[in-house]
């Protein structure tokens, strides 16, 4: 039976799930560009034909990147449960939930990363080599800078993908906005709660979208 809430309990519910939600969300985005860029860059200048060819590690990374990627996170969060509870001592809780929701990122963001800088002139990549550069020339004199918009556009899109998956992590207790609908909204047939955690879910979709559409309009336009 579906039973009203006090709007101030509601609203308490629902900073606290918030509040949640976003550490999970900025922890996770930090640790997948800190992983996923230099994996990104290494992917793309390892590959036959790149800066530093190396085609069994290539073929290495690229395989455990698909891996990663095929992989359902629903099927990730149960199948990472012993590897969270080694690293964070606990499955249950918002710092537990960080460690599959970064697993499950950042191989897709390497790809983006890849891509992005599959786009890079090849003139000024051969330009830099000319001129007597070296390999740590041309990743942060052309290949990074000139990839940004690009780059930024795929971080808006996996920040948004991680919304996403914090949500999902609330199916085992990961906490946040997710597990606020599960334990509060589905167990308790409380539609009121299931309707305003979604609503916050999709402004902050939209915030995080419109923000990061502003910012890569904005380097576009200075370039």
């Amino acid at each position: 039976m579906n039973r009203s809430v006090d709007w101030q309990e509601l609203a308490q519910l629902l900073l606290i799930a918030t509040g949640e939600t976003l550490y999970m969300v900025f922890l996770a985005s930090l640790l997948t560009l800190l992983i996923g860029l230099p994996l990104g860059v290494l992917l793309f200048v390892s590959r036959k034909g790149g800066l530093c060819p190396m085609p069994r590690l290539n073929r290495l990374l690229g395989g455990l990147v698909n891996l990663g990627r095929s992989l359902p996170f629903v099927v990730l969060l149960i199948a990472l449960i012993p590897l969270t509870r080694l690293v964070v001592g606990t499955t249950l809780g918002s710092t537990a939930a960080v460690v599959p929701i970064t697993i499950g990122a950042f191989p897709f963001f390497a790809r983006i990363v890849e891509n992005a800088l599959d786009e890079v002139d090849k003139g000024r990549i051969e330009a830099i080599l000319a001129m007597g550069g070296h390999i740590g020339h041309v990743i942060f004199k052309a290949l990074l800078p000139e990839a940004l918009p690009a780059l930024l556009a795929g971080l808006t899109l996996t920040l948004v993908m991680l919304i996403g998956f914090s949500s999902m992590a609330g199916v085992i207790g990961g906490g946040g906005l997710g597990d606020l609908a599960i334990r509060y909204g589905y167990q308790r047939f409380n539609n009121q709660i299931m309707l305003a955690t979604v609503l916050v879910l999709v402004l902050l979709v939209q915030g995080v979208q419109s923000c990061g559409d502003r910012l890569v309009r904005a380097l576009a336009h200075r370039r």
